[in-house]
């Protein structure tokens, strides 16, 4: 097992020193931040090539770029363009916030999918499978800006149960995470139909049936752990696109988290802090993956002499 974990830490070191690689490259493709910065006021060029040495952009792209590998090693991203703070403290106000937003929406999509996916395959071809799918299909059609849009006209302006915006304590999280769940519970109930129809209809799973055992201990001790490895593949990747995709959520509710970092320091053409932001979820991401692949070597020990 400790060379199988081995094996991935070393393909994952590859992974971040490509897309650090490619992150530093294309931020640089969003504009001059010395302009940025300037606003719109009439400056020389001379004035211009002063903002670039003061910010370090005069260098080459590989001395700067290496220069970023080394402060990643000691946690230091920079500082912003626009104020000066360390681009880590940014990130360390902002991260926790987009993680417990994406756990509590992952959870809570977990929490549904799994029964109902379940209880689909164990009733295919009925009504209740088919009312299932009908609204999996119904749940996929929406698009979560809209949703979310959707869940704060209803909850806020209608009902006045639940803040609009911001993270003021837990009624905060309610509709951002019910709004990603949704649309994650519409995949996922499918997915786990589907593989738990494919593992009801093993011959081990009749021969458990066949000794007597309860329907629940069938269903969800052996056919449920055997239908495991796709679900765990394809919710880890989910969390991994979840983060990524969570920043429209996070600006409709103002929701302080990585995504709406990034998206002002697009704005701003703030180099370290979207370099950071984007460095920091895509080791995020990575890391998942490893855990999603240590989680298969625990399911499946044939996975660990791959």
């Amino acid at each position: 097992m400790a060379g199988f974990i081995l094996k991935r830490l070393l393909q994952a070191v590859f992974v971040v020193l490509a897309v650090t690689l490619i992150v530093s490259f294309a931020v640089r493709l969003s504009g001059d931040p010395a302009i940025m910065l300037t606003g719109a006021g009439s400056v020389t060029e001379q004035d211009l090539q002063n903002i670039r040495k003061a910010l370090g952009l005069e260098r080459p792209f590989f001395v700067q770029y290496f220069s970023f590998l080394k402060g990643i090693l000691v946690g230091d991203f920079g500082r912003s363009f626009m104020g000066g703070t360390p681009v880590a403290k940014l990130i360390g106000q902002a991260l926790p916030a987009t993680l417990l937003l994406a756990f509590a929406s992952l959870l809570t999509s977990i929490a549904f999918s799994v029964p109902l996916g379940v209880y689909a395959a164990v009733k295919r071809g009925r009504w209740p499978d088919q009312l299932i799918r009908i609204l999996s299909l119904v749940g996929l059609s929406f698009p979560n800006f809209w949703l979310a849009i959707m869940m704060v006209l209803f909850f806020s302006i209608t009902l006045g149960l639940l803040p609009p915006s911001g993270m003021e304590g837990p009624q905060s999280f309610v509709m951002p995470a019910l709004t990603m769940a949704i649309i994650l519970t519409a995949t996922n109930v499918r997915l786990v139909r589907t593989s738990m129809l494919e593992t009801l209809s093993q011959q081990y799973i009749m021969v458990a049936r066949s000794k007597g055992l309860k329907d629940w201990v069938v269903l969800y001790k052996h056919a449920l752990r055997n239908s495991a490895i796709p679900l765990v593949t394809y919710i880890g990747l989910q969390f991994g696109g979840l983060i990524g995709s969570i920043v429209i959520v996070e600006r409709v509710f103002n929701w302080p988290g990585m995504g709406t970092l990034a998206f002002d320091a697009i704005s701003a053409r703030d180099y370290p802090v979207l370099q950071g932001s984007i460095t920091v979820l895509a080791l995020f991401i990575v890391f998942i993956n490893i855990l999603v692949d240590i989680a298969y070597g625990l399911i499946d020990p044939r996975i660990r002499t791959e």
